[in-house]
């Protein structure tokens, strides 16, 4: 797979977390892992920092097309 493919396949999954995550933290799902609880906070910051690299991936795929 060349580069550009890699860069718009993983912008493609980046974006698709932050949506899961958006939609998590909107709808109020509870998470849990293990025994402990998952704050909705947490969700945000992963909606930003896949949102982040989903654009960065996006991004550098059409400057190096």
């Amino acid at each position: 797979m060349n580069r550009n493919k890699y860069e718009l396949v993983s912008g493609c999954i980046f974006g698709i977390i932050a949506l899961l995550q958006a939609t998590r933290a909107v709808l109020q799902v509870p998470a849990q892992v293990g025994a402990h609880h998952v704050p909705l906070w947490i969700s945000w910051v992963a909606v930003a920092v896949a949102g982040s690299l989903s654009m960065w991936a996006f991004q550098t795929a059409r400057q190096s097309h």
